[in-house]
């Protein structure tokens, strides 16, 4: 297989185990030191800055994610992928919110997530 099609791979697994809300199956997608941007963590914890670094804090942010939101679903819309990174756009879906695009970029190295980081639209 292809890097770039490794990497559609690891993007779509992403997808499904992000919906099936696995959260050891999407934490084997990372990197240990990975780091994730998200302006949603300058939110609800905003002495990070919107960053995380490392499995760990990723497993509390997702899993404190789930249990808050059960039916949190995202919806795939297009996917750009090349040797080094991919984009995703896909709807944030909640029961009783309104749907938001969302922008997520992936750095993969070998198969293996590094960096990601998320845009609200």
């Amino acid at each position: 297989m292809d890097i770039t099609a490794l990497n559609k791979q690891v993007a779509l697994t992403w997808i499904d185990a992000f919906n099936a809300h696995d959260l050891e199956k999407l934490l084997a997608l990372y990197h240990e030191d990975a780091i994730h941007y998200s302006p949603k963590l300058k939110i609800r914890q905003p002495e990070t800055n919107g960053f995380l670094r490392g499995k760990s804090s990723l497993r509390l942010w997702w899993a404190d994610a789930f249990q808050r939101l059960p039916q949190l679903h995202y919806q795939l819309k297009n996917m750009i992928v090349d040797e080094e990174q991919l984009m995703m756009e896909y709807l944030r879906l909640v029961t009783g919110e309104e749907a938001i695009l969302v922008a997520e970029v992936l750095e993969i190295e070998d198969g293996i997530i590094i960096q990601s980081r998320v845009y609200l639209g």
